[in-house]
């Protein structure tokens, strides 16, 4: 067994030859390179494929049905031989048009209306204790010195109360005070959203009208300001 290992091994380390295949012959060289064993056999596979594809086909065109319809027979058009799709153009009408805008608006209108609750919500629950006590206690006194008393335990009383707040209580104090700016923040952008889409709207109804210059507008502010030309009305 060791005997058949050593001569393995001296086998392998014997240096062999280069087998190197034949190149094109120099008679034959106007044909280009010389085609191997390999790339006959990519060739007869992408033939084969080819063939196997054009069968198919041909079995589907022949037991085609001759009534059969897709209505994609007639919005598709053949490009460079490819199906696509025609362009939808003017798919839906000016009114068509007109209601998906209003509905759009509507939504965008409703959206803004829910964060202005929300906002004055969250501020009337955010009331300064410093500024603005949110509860008012009524003491009665029976003569001015007890008045007195009274008014200065209850203003040391709000002072240990503004003084002293938990952690916990901060924390949500300070997390509603951010959720608030993010909301105004929002509410602003629903805000021009809804102007400019109220814009558009206006622009897309009959009517002539023409982009004011800025020299002609009174207090510009960069927005662009139409009118629209009286017409009269039979």
């Amino acid at each position: 067994m060791a005997s058949h290992l050593d001569m393995s091994s001296l086998r392998n380390a014997v240096p062999r030859p280069a087998h190197k295949e034949r190149s094109q012959p120099q008679a034959r060289k106007r044909f280009g390179l010389l085609e191997k064993h390999k790339d006959y056999v990519i060739r007869a596979k992408a033939y084969h494929q080819k063939e196997d594809i054009k069968k198919k086909l041909k079995q589907k065109a022949a037991f085609k049905n001759p009534d059969e319809f897709y209505f994609k027979m007639i919005n598709s058009k053949t490009v460079d031989g490819v199906h696509r799709p025609k362009e939808e153009i003017n798919k839906y009408s000016a009114e068509e048009l007109m209601i998906m805008k209003t509905q759009d608006i509507g939504y965008v209108f409703q959206k803004w209306q829910s964060e202005k609750n929300k906002i004055d919500k969250l501020t009337a629950s955010l009331q300064c204790t410093e500024e603005q006590p949110s509860r008012r206690h009524v003491y009665f006194a029976e003569d001015r010195e007890e008045a007195r008393e009274l008014e200065l335990q209850a203003k040391n009383k709000t002072d240990i109360s503004a003084m002293h707040i938990p952690k916990d209580i901060k924390k949500k104090m300070d997390r509603s005070y951010r959720d608030l700016e993010a909301r105004k923040s929002r509410a602003k952008d629903l805000e021009k959203l809804y102007m400019d889409m109220s814009m558009q709207k206006e622009l897309q109804k009959k009517g002539r009208k023409r982009k004011l210059r800025e020299d002609e507008i009174l207090n510009p502010n960069g927005k662009p300001v139409y009118k629209w030309k009286a017409d009269r009305k039979r």
